[in-house]
């Protein structure tokens, strides 16, 4: 069974930072891409970073985020990671890893197929 389980969510202040995991298990991700989306209510979710699996490390991000948001693996630990600096109030959101077979797609191209999605995990920035 596949499973894709974020931790590391919580209350933080705005200027702070959390750093997110995505535990990965079930299957060989080796030739998967990983990514982090974002939702807020009312809103369709928003991606915001992805990975390649193994291999030399490919990154891609959200425009918008670049700079304050930075996505790594750990392939021994079959974790990716989301690390957040510098929160702002509208960085609130639930958190998502998902997953996706094969190479590490553009930003904009998640959206038409993702495999697995996690739980999610919360994410509140307090100004």
């Amino acid at each position: 069974q596949v499973q894709l389980v974020e931790s590391g969510g919580g209350l933080v202040q705005a200027g702070g930072s959390l750093r997110l995991s995505c535990a990965a298990s079930g299957r060989d991700f080796s030739a998967y891409a990983m990514a982090w989306f974002r939702q807020t209510p009312g809103k369709e979710r928003e991606f915001v970073a992805g990975i390649n699996w193994s291999g030399s490390t490919r990154t891609s991000y959200s425009d918008s985020l670049k700079g304050r948001f930075t996505i790594s693996r750990d392939n021994v630990k079959s974790t990716v990671y989301l690390q957040m600096n510098s929160l702002k109030p509208e960085d609130t959101a639930v958190y998502y890893c998902a997953a996706r077979a094969g190479p590490l797609p553009p930003a904009t191209d998640w959206a038409h197929r993702t495999d697995y999605w996690g739980q999610g995990t919360q994410v509140t920035v307090s100004s």
